[in-house]
């Protein structure tokens, strides 16, 4: 299985998927979603407004490494 992660910067969207035809979006909080193939298996993940998340996730990370490592 190969996963793939696309992010298009005009919708804000990150998008990780492996190869598969979508049959359903589960929307299981707002701002993400799965996509199910007929059989119900998950084919991908879908991030709205992913700038915004990944700052908000990333940034404290980041800054707790610098943290740990400059000193």
């Amino acid at each position: 299985m190969s996963l793939k992660v696309h992010y298009d910067s005009e919708e804000d969207i990150l998008y990780l998927a492996k190869e598969g035809r979508e049959e359903e979006v589960v929307e299981i909080y707002p701002g993400f979603n799965l996509e199910l193939d007929q059989d119900g298996d998950l084919l991908g993940v879908e991030i709205l407004d992913a700038s915004r998340l990944l700052n908000q996730v990333i940034g404290p990370l980041m800054e707790k490494a610098s943290s740990t490592t400059s000193g």
